[in-house]
């Protein structure tokens, strides 16, 4: 299966409109508006030049059919590096969210490498999203326990989420 990781381009804002969708944004407070969605695509374009992470197009051959990320956030009282994902509902099912997610894994561990990075990767799935919640076990990522988590960050609005973790520091010299 040709999956790979595609840095976040003016071409994906379409992709971004084909993920805000009732279906797709369930468990993370449904579609946003569409200034909304041009704010997060803005931020996602950024995402590189400020040095935190970096969000990605899910590519299957040429078509865009995902995203993943990596960024950079305080979690209780430590800096650690976040991860979320979405493939689209005729893509699921198909181990290409768990593709995108070891290539992801690689990327991270590489940018962990990085001084004073990071060195734990974090997940925070709703409680209810059984797909999202299996793939971080097959990812190799440790259930710390449930959480209030506040998503988007900045809103003031908490979702009841699973703490997923994983350790950076084990492939490093």
């Amino acid at each position: 299966m040709d999956v790979r990781l595609e840095p976040w381009s003016e071409p994906a804002l379409a992709l971004l409109r084909r993920i805000n969708t009732p279906q797709m944004r369930h468990h993370v407070g449904g579609p946003e508006s569409e200034d909304e969605l041009l704010a997060r695509h803005r931020r996602y374009l950024a995402m590189p030049a400020a040095g935190e992470g970096c969000m990605f197009a899910v590519l299957l051959g040429e078509e865009m059919v995902g995203s993943i990320a990596y960024h950079q956030r305080d979690w209780a009282g430590e800096q650690i590096y976040e991860t979320g994902w979405n493939v689209l509902p005729t893509y699921q099912g198909r181990g290409i969210a768990a593709a995108a997610g070891a290539a992801l894994v690689g990327v991270v561990r590489e940018a962990a490498r990085a001084p004073r990075a990071p060195r734990r990767l974090h997940a925070f799935p709703s409680v209810d999203n059984e797909p999202s919640n299996a793939l971080c076990r097959r990812l190799g990522f440790r259930l710390a326990g449930p959480c209030d988590f506040e998503y988007p960050r900045g809103s003031g609005t908490m979702m009841r989420s699973n703490d997923w973790r994983l350790d950076l520091d084990l492939d490093l010299d």
